[in-house]
């Protein structure tokens, strides 16, 4: 069965060469991931008018239309990202993604590091980086921004990975008046989504809210998840705007646990027995809410900016019971300016993010899920600055010279107290401050037909966050701020029913941050590597064969390694496979049903751990998809996901040096079938 999957997808693969001049006059294809800089007529426009904004891009980017998921089982943002090339989105466990754009955190043992997730373009991450990904409901979504790498300046952040932002439906964007959604299947997983969009005159709301609830593939996988979204707006004609959004989330997921290696030979549906033993788990609140305005000052000038505050509530048993209180706030503001200069047509923008957080931090002994004796207690506060800007120059109707730079600073404040009959706690207070210039050069070239040649040099910066400084009586641990310059050349366009985004980039770390996990109930330690080289290709093809044909296809080459390291000389870093590769064939029939087969394959084992003794196999996973949009109220869908029930590793936690008592993998869910209606009303 493997073999034949194998060659069948290297037949779909070189479909890529063989067709990329093709023109057979059909209409375009509804393309939910490439950007290309002609419209595409069948995108909705609110969709179509980001896929321009961001062709503008001297870089890789994607754009992601709810469209393209609406009619399959989408729970997390590794269901939303997985047609975007070069992010690796894999799930652990419930909605605990593991997610790395060109390697970025990929060393982090759990939560978001180096990439910045935002929603309606203000930051969702933590003042100190710290980002969570299980908050983002694909349901409250109209789409999603996807800027990899130093193409997501224009938010201000200078990270390796980039930045994806999700944009909430408005009353005037959401497609629909009146909307209910009911799915779910496999393992006891349900969810229920109502959403209701008014436009009045000036005025326009949003609301939404999503229960889900399940028991999991394996045990001690239970959740219950609650998402709710507030979105209203006021018009003073046109580009003028002014927006409230208000966001809350209810998430309580049991954690299974990652199992050695015999474990999963053995039973890869069984859960660690000490997270059983401890009834492991995440149970997290949250608030978040922002008054945000866009306003066209003049003809060549427009503002979008505003204010936002977070508010999170943690109640986390794990090794030890972690009870943690958050409050972040914070104010962007970017002007973005259309002119010429010298006569020649130019654009750019500038802006300042300005952040402020502080947690409150308890940690105590763990039994069996409740509190016992009090092991810790901290106050953690960051803030952090940017000032940015960036400039494009037409020095010909087809080709543009760009610039830009971010100026950062960022601190990091620690306190904590000893407590009595403790002899591992103490008092501390500690500071560190941190400042970096990171600048950007490009050129982005069109032809008559919009296709597009781009190339782009970038430094990356990333202070540690306070979970990556692991403070003792002594003060912070010695981990410094990681560092890379990053170049990368690619292309994007449309010829007939070919739709293309491949981009080939080398980025030169040094100091970069990498976590290992010393045992199961140690937190995972940082250290700075000393250089290390992140390259590879992200490539995306979509091909529309006929008109009821679809062939879309996404391959990401990772190679990530030490570079002459002292320890681990030319080794690989562990976690990513180097070659991935997903591929659907979809039919569209006439009558308004579809179906879709399609294969996620990590061609290669990926490395466990540091020092390259141990691998996790590489796998094949075979699903269809299908549905039925019975009229323009109503619509149905199945989604049955490996097919063959493979056995198969999604994902691993990195180590020093991999032994058989190492629980480090974590095991993909087996065979399982969703379906779901939606009716709008």
């Amino acid at each position: 069965m493997k073999s034949l999957l194998l060659a069948s997808t290297a037949a779909l693969t070189l479909a890529f060469p063989l067709t990329a001049v093709a023109d057979d006059g059909q209409a375009t294809t509804v393309d939910s991931v490439i950007v290309t800089a002609q419209p595409n007529p069948e995108d909705p426009a609110v969709v179509a008018n980001a896929r321009k904004r961001l062709s503008e891009t001297p870089g890789a980017v994607s754009v992601i239309s709810a469209e393209s998921y609406e009619q399959r089982f989408a729970i997390a943002l590794d269901d939303m990202l997985r047609d975007a090339p070069g992010v690796f989105a894999q799930k652990k466990w419930g909605g605990d993604i593991r997610i790395s754009i060109r390697g970025s955190g990929i060393g982090n043992a759990n939560h978001n590091r180096g990439l910045l997730i935002a929603q309606d373009g203000l930051p969702l991450n933590e003042a100190d980086g710290y980002g969570d990904s299980q908050i983002a409901d694909p349901l409250l979504a109209r789409y999603t921004e996807v800027y990899r790498g130093g193409n997501a300046l224009r938010f201000g952040g200078a990270l390796l990975g980039g930045a994806i932002n999700m944009v909430t439906p408005t009353g005037a964007n959401a497609g629909f008046e009146n909307q209910m959604r009911i799915d779910g299947g496999s393992f006891g997983l349900l969810r229920q989504h109502i959403a209701v969009a008014r436009q009045a005159g000036d005025w326009d709301v949003f609301i939404a809210g999503t229960n889900q609830t399940g028991q999991g593939w394996r045990p001690q996988s239970q959740q219950n998840i609650q998402f709710g979204s507030l979105n209203i707006g006021r018009g003073f004609g046109e580009d003028r705007e002014v927006r409230l959004i208000i966001n809350g989330s209810n998430i309580n997921q049991e954690i299974p646990g990652a199992l050695t290696r015999a474990q999963f030979d053995a039973d890869p549906r069984q859960a660690a027995a000490g997270n059983v033993l401890n009834d492991q788990s995440r149970n997290q609140r949250g608030l978040r809410g922002s008054l945000r305005s866009t306003w066209r000052v003049s003809d060549e000038l427009v503002f979008e900016g505003g204010v936002y505050a977070i508010w999170k509530d943690l109640d986390h048993p794990i090794f030890q019971v972690i009870d943690q209180q958050s409050r972040n706030y914070g104010v962007f503001g970017r002007l973005d300016w259309d002119g010429t200069i010298a006569g020649m047509r130019a654009d750019g923008y500038a802006g300042v993010w300005l952040r402020k957080g502080d947690l409150d931090s308890n940690f105590y002994v763990n039994i069996k899920g409740a509190r016992g004796a009090p092991t810790s207690r901290s106050l953690q506060n960051a803030t952090a600055s940017d000032v940015f800007g960036e400039g494009r120059l037409f020095v010909s109707d087809q080709l543009a010279l760009v610039a830009g730079a971010t100026w950062g600073i960022a601190t990091r404040d620690y306190q904590s107290f000893a407590i009595p009959g403790m002899p591992a706690t103490f008092d501390l207070k500690a500071s560190k401050d941190y400042d970096w210039i990171a600048p950007r050069i490009g050129l982005l070239w069109e032809d008559e037909q919009g296709s597009q040649v781009f190339a782009n040099l970038t430094k990356s910066v990333e202070p540690p966050n306070h979970g990556s400084m692991s403070p003792t009586g002594n003060g912070f641990a010695p981990v410094e701020a990681q560092e890379a310059w990053t170049a990368e050349v690619g292309t994007r366009g449309r010829r007939g029913p070919v739709t293309w985004d491949v981009t080939l980039y080398r980025a030169q770390l040094d100091n970069e941050m990498l976590q290992f996990t010393p045992g199961p109930n140690i937190p995972a330690t940082t250290f700075n590597a000393d250089k290390t080289i992140h390259q590879g290709l992200d490539a995306a093809l979509d091909w529309k064969i006929t008109p009821q044909i679809r062939l879309r296809q996404t391959y990401t080459w990772s190679d990530f390694r030490f570079d002459g390291d002292a320890q681990y000389r030319e080794n690989r870093l562990p976690i990513v496979p180097e070659h991935f590769y997903r591929a659907e064939l979809r039919y569209d029939h006439p009558a308004g049903w579809f179906v879709a087969p399609s294969v996620e394959w990590a061609v290669s084992d990926a490395w466990v751990d540091f020092q390259n003794t141990t691998k996790s196999p590489s796998y094949a996973i075979l699903n269809l998809n299908g549905g039925w949009t019975l009229n323009d109220k109503v619509s149905l869908f199945i989604d049955m996901r490996n097919l063959t029930d493979e056995a198969y590793i999604s994902n691993v936690q990195a180590q020093i040096k991999a032994t058989a008592a190492s629980a480090a993998y974590w095991p993909g869910d087996g065979r399982s079938v969703f379906g779901g209606v939606t009716v709008a009303f």
